[in-house]
Formats: structure tokens, sequence, C-alpha cells
């Protein structure tokens, strides 16, 4: 039977357009190294920034593309069932077939101009298995610590990176590294037949410093690892530490932090390898990790779908004090929230939906330093109405119409956010000991601390607008008012010859629009005994203007702080080389 040569031609120019992608993406996967061993972060920064608008790029290209190749009758709905099915001939034997099905269903959305569709025009499902992609070429490489010995092992794995650049003392830092090691294997350690270290092929950039992740596997014991390479001051490598348990591993690969770079052939291998090191991280989160933004977003629709059909639970307002600015809503048993822009925010807010999104797209460029949740941005999101609570409809109609269409049983809302559900701070200190709240409270000045390091003011310092994770940071997830610690005028109070003036309703002096009095804060956090001594102890000089000019000046002159990644007591002490 003869296949239908326009369609196999159509099918042909989308993939096209993907593998123009997939080239851009891999050329910045490989530029990382050398970017690492040249120190240039800034490029290597810019290079983690531009990846997430790479794709959306590339989507337009191949759109255009198709409209001027091809006529209206071949991209309609009557013919684009059957590009389909060569779409699905032609990713037999591909690699990256599941980001590929992603890119089909972007260009799909535009061409047909709809919001969904039936199942045989998209890939709401996988159409290939992305099992056992790594046959020919393995996405990890394995070492035999019996045949070789351990510190010679650990060696050879880092040399195999091909580093350039000289390690201060590599033999010094391996001797450490197993010392670590052999402290979480069982004890007395019995070598099995199959004892043996496996390593990811590649290593994975963030910020200053690259990532060896492996595991160690002895029997039926598995030990996941991850070694981070970082410059001493004179410009040598060094093995920083280990990590090692799964609370600094999840700190580590958690969304609120920036994505990795890396040279990474096939992203579902590496995604396999990393669930078994990080078994509490759903698979979309990991390739959002990875800078795989759109295939996170679907595989998490997926994943939504799914749990719509195994549930039967009600989407309701989420719990705590209503956002001025967002509807916020969730399913209770699936551990997100939705958020959606209201058409009039309420007052004192003054922003509009411009300056919102623009503001959420910020915080997903930024180094959000583990101290702010990620997001997923979706349009055209279709909700069963039977599933929405009253209550929320209700909030849903009065408040975002604009955002809002039904069509027969199902509600689709035009634009939304999506963060993973935290604790809101402020329910958490209603029921926190006094322990816990000592120890919360110090965890949320470390998490404004850092976010300075990171360039970021949060605006709106309300308890209400964090969050509590289960690990227990401290993270910030309301975005309307966050601005650059340097675009902030930060100031303090001016005294007044006239008592008067201190009893007026309204400033009796002039308040530019981005000028913030940090020691005007304390009667909006000093409410409540417990947390007021908290923070008088752990946290005086976040109410006064010189903590926060202070860290304006050093980021302005190029000193930011740094803002470490995984807990210090990973972190190997510095001692003198071998000789």
């Amino acid at each position: 039977m003869k296949r239908p040569q326009a369609e196999a031609t159509v099918a042909r120019a989308l993939l096209d357009g993907f593998e123009k992608h997939w080239a851009v993406m891999s050329h910045t996967g490989r530029s990382a190294r050398a970017l690492f061993e040249n120190q240039d972060w800034a490029t290597l920064r810019r290079l983690q920034v531009e990846r997430i608008d790479f794709y959306d790029a590339r989507v337009r290209e191949c759109v255009e593309r198709l409209r001027a190749d091809f006529t209206p009758e071949l991209l309609s709905e009557a013919r684009w069932g059957q590009v389909k099915l060569e779409y699905i001939a032609l990713l037999l034997d591909f690699r990256q077939p599941e980001l590929a099905e992603v890119f089909f269903n972007s260009v799909t959305t535009r061409v047909l101009e709809r919001r969904y569709f039936q199942n045989r025009f998209m890939f709401v499902r996988p159409s290939v298995s992305t099992e056992y992609l790594d046959l020919e070429e393995p996405s990890y490489r394995c070492y035999y610590p019996a045949s070789h010995g351990m510190r010679s092992t650990l060696a050879q794995v880092v040399r195999d990176f091909g580093l350039t650049r000289p390690f201060e003392d590599l033999e010094r830092d391996v001797g450490k590294v197993v010392r670590a090691l052999r402290r979480t294997l069982p004890r007395p350690l019995v070598v099995e037949p199959n004892f043996q270290l496996q390593v990811l092929e590649s290593l994975l950039f963030r910020g200053q410093e690259a990532y060896v992740v492996g595991r160690a596997i002895n029997g039926v014991t598995m030990v996941p690892f991850v070694v981070p390479i970082v410059f001493t001051p004179r410009g040598q490598l060094v093995l920083d530490g280990v990590l090692l348990d799964q609370r600094a591993l999840s700190m580590l690969f958690s969304s609120t932090r920036a994505y990795f770079i890396g040279d990474i052939d096939v992203p579902s291998t590496w995604v396999w390898f990393l669930r078994r090191l990080l078994p509490t991280k759903p698979p979309w989160e990991l390739y959002a990790m990875l800078g795989f933004g759109k295939a996170s977003k679907a595989l998490f629709y997926r994943d939504f779908l799914h749990h719509l059909r195994h549930s039967t639970d009600t989407l309701t307002l989420a719990p705590g004090v209503a956002g001025l600015v967002m509807v916020v809503f969730t399913l209770p048993s699936f551990p997100y929230v939705f958020k959606v822009i209201r058409d009039r925010p309420k007052p004192p807010k003054d922003v509009d939906r411009g300056i919102v999104t623009d503001r959420y797209r910020l915080v997903k460029r930024a180094d959000r330093a583990g101290r702010m949740a990620d997001t997923l941005e979706y349009a055209d999101v279709a909700f069963p109405l039977a599933r929405l609570s009253g209550p929320l409809l209700a909030e849903l109609e009065r408040e975002v119409p604009s955002q809002l269409e039904r069509d027969g049983e199902t509600v689709i809302i035009k634009h939304l956010y999506l963060e993973r559900r935290l604790t809101p701070l402020d329910l958490y200190l209603q029921k926190a000991s006094a322990p816990e709240v000592e120890v919360v409270m110090e965890d949320f000045v470390h998490c404004l601390e850092e976010l300075a390091a990171a360039n970021i003011f949060p605006g709106d310092l309300l308890y209400k607008n964090f969050g509590v994770t289960r690990l227990g940071r401290v993270v910030f997830y309301d975005y309307d008012e966050i601005d650059l610690v340097t675009k902030v005028q930060f100031r303090a109070l001016p005294t007044s010859s006239y008592d008067e003036d201190e009893t007026r309703g309204e400033a009796w002096f002039s308040v530019g629009p981005r000028d913030v009095f940090p020691d005007d804060w304390k009667p909006f956090f000093f409410t409540e005994p417990r947390v007021q001594r908290a923070l008088e102890e752990k946290g005086p000089h976040l109410f006064t203007p010189q903590f926060w000019n202070g860290v304006k000046d050093e980021l302005l002159e190029g000193r930011a702080p740094a803002i470490s990644p995984y807990p210090a007591a990973v972190r190997f002490p510095r001692g003198p080389t071998r000789r």
C-alpha cells in the first residue's frame, strides 16, 4: 500500500523543526563544559536563561514554514490525523521521542488554531517507548572498585570527564570521597560480585559548580552520590564534598533552584537514572531540572489527567488568606495549586495582568537560590465542571470572568500558573511549637538573605506569601510585587522636627515608587511574641536599610555573596595539598 506522500512530507518538515531545536539545545549543553573551565560564569548563566526561550522560537519557525510550504487543506483537521501517523513512523528509531511528541503537540495547537483536541490529533499518551534507548551508547559508565581499588577507581571516574584544568590535589579529595562512602555503606563491608559505581556520562553544570552524579551498588544496597567540582581562588579544581543523603540530594535537585545544563543525548535515560537516586521526584520535575521545560509541562498535565480519572475529590479554594492578585485553588488529593490572575486585583495592590506575568517571567529566568517555587505556565486548561466546588466556581466567575469559558460540561481557564503546594508560613506558625517557631523563623531569615544575594527583593514580606516545604525550608511563592534588589531604594525613615507629622495618616515626606523602608516592617512582623523573640535573635539586621544597601552595593560591584546549593556539612575542609 502506497503511503500518503503529502502527509509524510508535512511530518518530515515538522520533525525537521524539532531537530533544529534539538541541535541548538545540544550545542548549549556541549558548550557548558568549556564555559565552566574558562570560569565564564556570565555566559554560562546567560545560556541557562536563553534555553528557556529556545523552544517557543523553534515552534514559531516551524509553524511559519508549514504555512508557507503547504496548503491550508493539507494542514487541516481532515489530514492531520494521517500527519500524526507519519510522524510516529519517523520516531521509531529516535533518541528523544518524548520531546519530539511534545513539539508536535505545540505545533498542532498553532496550526489547527484549537485549544484542545481529540486524541487522534495530539500525543495525549506516548506512542514510542523510551526504555532502553541508550543500548548503543550507554548514558552512564560502570566502574569496578573490587578490581582496581576504590581510590584509583574514583580518580579514574573524575579523569574520564576530560577536564583540562588542573586539580589542586585530586588524590587528597578522592580519599575524602572514599571515606565518606565507606561511612555510608553498611558495615562490615562485604564486597558482593556486583559491586560497582555507575556514573552519568557527562557532568551537570549550574552556577559555578560542576556535578558528578552516580550511585554505588553492592548486592541489594544502592547508595546515591553527587560530587561537586569547584574552583579554588587560584584557579585550580577541587572536589568540594559529597552529597549522600536524600535530604541533601533533594535540595540540590529542588524545583526552587535554577535548572542544570549538560551534554545530554537521551533525556529519558537520564531521568530514569535520577529517579533511582531521587525516588520521590516525579519524572516531570526531573525533566524540568535538566532544562526540558516543555516536556516537563506535558508530563505534568498527563499526570494530572490520570489523577483526575482515578480520584473523586473536588477542586476547591486553597486554604489560607486569599490573595489580592491571584485566585488560588487546589485538588486536596493532588499536591499542587493552580493560580489565576484576578481581572481586577484588590486594593491596595496596584498591578495589572501584564505586570504580574512579567514578574513571573523574571522568576523563571532568575537564580531562584533554592528559595522561590518554580511555576509551570499553561494556556487553555480544561477542567470538568463537575469537579469544581460551588464556592470555587463562584469565585472564578466573579474574579476572573475574562479568563473563563464554558464548553458543555467543561470549564476552560485561558491562563494559569501551577506550583507545588506548600504549607503557608502564617498557618504553619499558628500550629507550631516553640522550638518549631525558632527553627522556621531562623530559616525565614536565611530565605530573605539568600534571595537578596540572588538580587531578589520579595516586595510583600507578609508571612502568607511564604510557604514551608516538606523538608522544613521556607520558600517564597507570591511574585506580584517582586523586584531586583539593585533597583530598589532602601531608605531609613526620616525624623521630623514637628510632632504633628508623626501622627498624620499619610507620609509627610516624599516617597518614590521603589522606595522601601525596612525599619518600618517591625509592626507587621512583631505581632506575636514567639515570632518576635525569634526574629530579634536571628534577624535584626533585616529591619535596617544598611543590610539591604550593603547587599545591593555588592551586587552592583559584581561581588554577590555565594549561595551554596548544598549544606555546609557536606563540604570538605581544604587542607594542605600533597607534595
